[in-house]
């Protein structure tokens, strides 16, 4: 086979000229086969050809390059998301929603009491969030007990937080309800008795559900973003004609979250070189799953038994999960600690929320006004 020789300079200049040019103590003699050089040469021209031309197109797409992350949820005020989109547990309510949010719920309770049937009610709750820290509310309450069904009261509430998150220690809101009422008494809100304490033909259910004011002053924190917690005041009064039933009384929530999410980002524009702020691939962070302990002390009297008032405590698990963005639901069981005490409340709620606020800002809430839901 024919064979070629070549000589390589290794000079700085690093070319390669024929033999009559080169000086003997800069070149050395290279011999190879003619057949084998080619492929291997046009190979590696090929992959050079390649790692240029993606270098090329890498610079130009860094320039295009285009960070989209998921939009978090709405802020109310600045306060964090727990508490500006939803009720902050069954017991208790923080704070507020952001201006031209609504917040939508049904509430479940099971109350299960010595000496007397189970009491159930379902509560259909809507909140409007308005400017200015200002948030107004409609529940309608519908009771099931002893074989009556019937629309127990409806209620209007108005909430208001003094200032933007943070800026007051434990951020205090203020909020008033006004209840009317649209049935009858269908047992004695006092301690359990039995029924034939009450006569020959029980407790009488004849007697109308009077109109009602309630005041409350909410409470609530963010500690260490790990620990979220609400205490609620609350001071209840019924009006005349009717033994004028006073309560009062504290609720107390500490949750924790326990699982999260990232929601998807969102899709990314059309147009080129858009640029945010944003770590790319990063989106909102929802918490998914919450569990806590909440309690309730609370003292009922009327105009008989304003000395000796009827205490109860109830204390149990709260647990949170929200399948979706806007979606929540709660449960919690409590249970008494003596013999007044009911044996078990159960509450379940189901709650949507829709717009309002934006994200990160200043603007919206979590926590709408609604009653304990006795």
């Amino acid at each position: 086979m024919q064979r070629t020789e070549f000589f390589v300079d290794w000079s700085p200049a690093f070319f390669a000229f024929p033999r009559s040019t080169i000086y003997p103590h800069q070149r050395q003699k290279v011999c190879f086969r003619t057949s084998r050089l080619v492929v291997p040469l046009l190979a590696s021209a090929y992959l050079a050809f390649l790692a240029v031309n993606h270098s090329s197109h890498a610079q130009t797409a860094a320039a295009e390059h285009i960070v989209v992350t998921g939009e978090p949820l709405p802020s109310a005020y600045g306060a964090p998301t727990s508490f500006s989109q939803s009720r902050f547990s069954p017991l208790t309510n923080a704070y507020v929603l952001p201006p031209g949010a609504v917040y939508a719920s049904l509430i479940y309770e099971d109350d299960v009491v010595h000496f007397r049937p189970p009491d159930h009610h379902w509560t259909q709750e809507v909140e409007i969030g308005l400017p200015y820290r200002i948030n107004v509310a409609f529940e309608n309450n519908i009771q099931h007990f002893d074989g009556d069904t019937q629309d127990a009261t409806f209620s209007v509430e108005a909430r208001y937080a003094f200032a933007n998150w943070d800026k007051i220690p434990l951020n205090p809101t203020i909020f008033a309800e006004y209840k009317f009422g649209l049935g009858n008494i269908l047992h004695d809100e006092g301690a359990p008795t039995p029924a034939h304490k009450f006569g020959p033909g029980g407790f009488d259910k004849g007697e109308d559900i009077p109109d009602a004011y309630e005041f409350r002053l909410l409470l609530s924190e963010d500690f260490f973003d790990k620990i979220e917690w609400a205490l609620n005041t609350f001071f209840e009064q019924e009006l005349a004609p009717g033994d004028r039933g006073r309560e009062w009384g504290i609720a107390q929530s500490v949750v924790t979250p326990i699982h999260l999410f990232h929601e998807a980002a969102a899709p990314a524009p059309d147009g080129k070189n858009f640029e945010t702020k944003s770590v790319p691939g990063i989106s909102s962070i929802v918490e998914e799953l919450k569990a806590g302990i909440e309690c309730q002390f609370r003292s009922f009297s009327d105009k008989g038994s304003r000395g000796t008032p009827y205490n109860s405590f109830v204390i149990g698990p709260t647990v949170a999960w929200r399948p979706g963005h806007n979606m929540r639901f709660d449960i919690s069981p409590l249970f008494g600690v003596n013999h007044k005490s009911p044996v078990m409340q159960l509450f379940v709620v189901f709650s949507y929320y829709f717009g309002g606020g934006q994200p990160g800002g200043e603007t919206g809430g979590e926590a709408p006004a609604s009653t304990r839901n006795r």
